[in-house]
């Protein structure tokens, strides 16, 4: 399965204020690999994970993920596609308040249609697999930074996503954690075999990738 974007061009903005997010980009990301996204701010890389998502439709070009191109579908067909194909993991975390950490991966599982009873074994493995199995029980405000990512990355890989898209997800930690966040991201892209991108200005994260963009500005990039 891969993910192959085909001279994408996003506009965002009106009249004066109107700007080119992404210019005639194409680029193909294998799964099992782990991408990291690299530039300055406004070179466009959160523009490149919305889109990859399906979050913003473009104004030009293909998204095809495993032969399905994103961007001609339905906006139901592409909710649909966030739900049970696509995992995401945001620099907050963007976890619920109210719920417990075994509840936010069921909440997750219940949003993409499945019974939260019927994953409920799944969800504590993958919690024990980024080493949270002691925390079920636990709300956000009671989880340290690195924690609480962690929960985000067990909730996006919880649908089994062909695409793990990740947002600066060391910004928020201290060094040790972010360390062991960026490895077990690489791990879980490797084991879980999903096409993963990593949005991100650290050179630890960049280091671990399988594969580097650069985006130079909001018009081009380059593979390193």
């Amino acid at each position: 399965m891969t993910l192959c974007l085909d001279d994408i061009t996003v506009t965002l903005g009106r009249g004066a204020y109107r700007t080119t997010a992404l210019r005639s980009l194409s680029a193909v990301f294998q799964e099992g690999l782990l991408t990291a996204l690299v530039g300055p701010s406004g070179s466009g890389k959160s523009t490149l994970l919305a889109v990859a998502g399906a979050l913003l439709r473009p104004d030009e070009g293909q998204i095809l993920l495993g032969g399905t191109d994103l961007a001609a579908l339905s906006d139901r067909e592409r909710a649909r596609a966030r739900r049970t194909r696509i995992g995401y993991m945001f620099q907050s975390g963007n976890l619920l308040t109210g719920l417990t950490t075994e509840e936010q991966l069921l909440a997750a599982a219940s949003v993409a249609g499945h019974r939260p009873r019927a994953v409920r074994d799944r969800a504590r493995d993958l919690l024990a697999e980024v080493g949270l199995a002691h925390r079920l029980r636990h709300r956000p405000d009671q989880l340290s930074g690195g924690e609480r990512q962690r929960v985000a990355l067990a909730r996006a890989l919880l649908v089994r996503p062909e695409l793990l898209l990740v947002d600066e997800p060391t910004a928020a930690v201290d060094r040790t954690r972010a360390d062991d966040l960026t490895r077990l991201i690489a791990r879980t892209t490797h084991e879980h075999g999903c096409v993963t991108l990593v949005a991100t200005h650290d050179p630890v994260v960049v280091e671990a990738a399988d594969r580097t963009i650069v985006m130079l500005d909001h018009m081009s990039a380059s593979t390193v």
